[in-house]
């Protein structure tokens, strides 16, 4: 009996723009400022993004808009989840018992570790005017900075799979 076997090297060709977004609010805040600067209407979605990482499981939370006109969808999702981690004293003495809580923080794309929010952009239709975006972006006053990302750069876009 013959043995078929299927290779798949094709990596995920979803044509899209990426911005990141530096900014220490909470995830809600961000996407009312940007549903504001942007005339958005971005809305969270019913189910998170779904991880589970090292036997915990991660959630990031989305906000999507899909523009029919101009046929976009527009997606903001957080790059970072904390959660308390249990470590025990395994030494032997005085404190051995003791418990103690560490805060771990888990990345969407680790390889930016410094970034707070992805806008991430898809449009079938037209050239996107990503300029004039990043600097309205740019103009709400919590956020710190923004800019494009090179989606050469991006090492994990299999995280950026929403749908």
């Amino acid at each position: 009996m013959a043995i078929h076997k299927l290779i798949l090297d094709e990596e995920i060709c979803d044509e899209f723009s990426l911005i990141a977004i530096h900014c220490s609010e909470e995830d809600y805040k961000i996407a009312f400022m940007i549903n504001k600067f942007l005339s958005l209407h971005l809305k969270r979605k019913k189910n998170d993004l779904d991880f589970s990482i090292e036997g915990h499981d991660i959630s990031f939370p989305i906000f999507e808009f899909e523009n029919d006109f101009n046929y976009t969808k527009f997606y903001l999702v957080a790059n970072k989840y904390k959660y308390q981690k249990e470590i025990t004293n395994p030494k032997n003495g005085l404190f051995s018992n003791v418990v103690s809580e560490k805060t771990v923080t888990k990345h969407l794309l680790p390889e930016f570790k410094n970034v707070d929010y992805f806008l991430k952009i898809y449009s079938d239709f037209e050239k996107i005017p990503l300029r004039n975006i990043v600097s309205s972006i740019n103009e709400i006053e919590h956020v710190i900075s923004a800019y494009t990302i090179d989606n050469e750069q991006i090492k994990s876009k299999s995280h950026l799979i929403f749908d």
